[in-house]
């Protein structure tokens, strides 16, 4: 809910007060102000730190406030998931939010996004039941934003549950979620959200001819793999069957490397290599919840990749549904296959943009850490919207290179392809360029290579090591810049 200025009266119902304010009072609600004085003690504080003092009500409501200083999205993010920190695992039964700064509503939704990412609990198995009772205990009864300019709270709340939802499904273990449960999972949320769903078993891929998807799901000990396909339409184009946009996901949901068998280390959290396809998934529900004027589909290629007697070789000869040939180089390199044949599938549609979310190379988290994620594209007059897209949404992204003379290296003799170069340099680049050959020539895309899908300790306001990177970046592109206008007109 949303309030004006806080009073002494509105203060004593609260449980705790998130504060964020420069360094001097100026806009400091006066209610606030004694509570503002005693922060400033023993010393001046830096920008981005976070103090926190007691109100002497009956209540004793904690107030703990930030020192927001600089103005770009990730720093708010991360001052308000730092903020979210410290209320530490109490009952918090109804938190008040403050934003006495510059860029009030800005830092405003970066404080309702920290405090959803902190009450949400990723899945846990095995626990007592007196566990998960406290852990129940200790959810968020209500937020309350004091702003005479109330932000939009629907829509950030939205962001923050489609990034939960990323965020979950990449947490669940892979024996929980294997191909048959994310099958029934993605066919009840395209119920509950009125999703358009199909169903591509490994049969009717078969008849499609996906040979590359095919070869990454042959090691499996079931034939339950398969892509999925959901649909978005707004009332208004329900008769148009052409989708504006096409997210892809890469939906890996255990990748132990095939024969070129990872080392422990390496495959111990391969349960992740899903992420991709639950950022498409969430994407598309959270355009579906804010009734998108546009259509949109996402693509889920689902399949594990497993080492046993039917599992895909090194110089095996493969044919993708577009009909390109690619010799395989690495078992390990199975996301762009499954990816190849899902893209051309993706734009046998006739999207107006292609967009496709894959956890695809370690190089590209070398590259970068785990603090942005790679961004490729082939639309590269684009690059204003894309760049501006992690900018806004506080989900950076880095452009690489994707000139055509890295073809080179995957020439091959025996096919038109090369899955991959033998060795690892530059590998991000080329997994890109491998990709691009399954896009229909003349289709903008840009593929995100999720770097930041993971990493220890969490990322901005989230404070878990999964992150869900990609759903806050791929609503921004979608909805907050003008790129679907500028692609192709209608």
């Amino acid at each position: 809910m949303t309030q004006r200025t806080p009073d002494a009266r509105a203060l004593a119902r609260l449980d705790a007060l998130l504060l964020i304010a420069p360094r001097d009072a100026r806009n400091v609600p006066p209610a606030l102000r004694a509570a503002w004085q005693r922060l400033q003690q023993p010393r001046p504080w830096a920008a981005g730190s976070v103090r926190s003092t007691q109100l002497s009500n009956a209540r004793g409501t904690r107030v703990i406030a930030g020192h927001a200083a600089q103005r770009d999205t990730f720093s708010r993010l991360a001052l308000a998931g730092k903020l979210c920190r410290e209320l530490g695992e109490r009952a918090w039964r109804r938190i008040g939010i403050v934003a006495a700064c510059d860029e009030e509503t800005a830092n405003l939704e970066a404080a309702l996004a920290a405090l959803h990412a902190h009450a949400f609990r990723l899945p846990a198995y095995g626990r007592r039941e007196r566990d998960l009772a406290r852990e129940r205990a200790r959810a968020i009864g209500e937020i309350v934003v004091y702003s005479a300019r109330a932000p939009d709270c629907t829509h950030a709340a939205i962001r923050a549950r489609g990034t939960n939802l990323a965020r979950w499904l990449t947490a669940l273990p892979p024996n929980k979620l294997d191909a048959r449960s994310y099958r029934r999972t993605i066919a009840a949320l395209a119920r509950a959200h009125g999703l358009g769903f199909r169903w591509y078993d490994e049969r009717a891929l078969a008849r499609l001819g996906a040979g590359c998807f095919l070869a990454v799901s042959a090691g499996n000990a079931e034939r339950s793999a398969g892509i999925a396909r959901l649909t978005w339409r707004p009332r208004a184009a329900r008769g148009r069957r052409a989708p504006d946009v096409a997210l892809v996901g890469k939906g890996i949901l255990f990748d132990t490397g095939g024969n070129n068998l990872k080392p422990h280390r390496g495959m111990l959290d391969m349960h992740t290599d899903m992420a991709g396809s639950a950022v498409a998934l969430a994407t598309l529900i959270a355009l579906a919840e804010l009734r998108a004027p546009f259509g949109a589909d996402a693509w889920l290629a689902i399949t594990e990749n497993r080492i046993g007697p039917a599992a895909y070789r090194p110089q095996d000869v493969l044919r993708a549904v577009n009909g390109t040939t690619v010799q395989v180089v690495h078992t390990d390199a199975e996301g762009r296959l499954v990816l190849a044949d899902t893209l051309a599938l993706a734009g046998r549609t006739d999207p107006r943009l292609m967009i496709d979310f894959a956890t695809l190379t370690g190089v590209c988290e070398y590259a970068l850490t785990e603090r942005m994620s790679g961004l490729f594209t082939n639309a590269p007059q684009y690059l204003p919207e894309f760049t501006a897209a992690g900018l806004a949404s506080g989900e950076r992204v880095w452009n690489f290179p994707m000139d055509a003379d890295y073809d080179t290296d995957l020439e091959s003799a025996v096919a038109d392809v090369a899955q991959c170069a033998s060795d690892a340099r530059g590998d991000h680049i080329h997994g890109a360029r491998f990709l691009s050959r399954f896009v229909p020539q003349g289709t903008p895309w840009a593929h995100l290579d999720l770097s930041a899908a993971v990493r220890k300790g969490g990322l901005a306001h989230v404070p878990t090591d999964i992150t869900g990177f990609g759903v806050r970046y791929a609503l921004e592109l979608l909805l907050g810049t003008p790129l679907l206008r500028k692609v192709r007109p209608q």
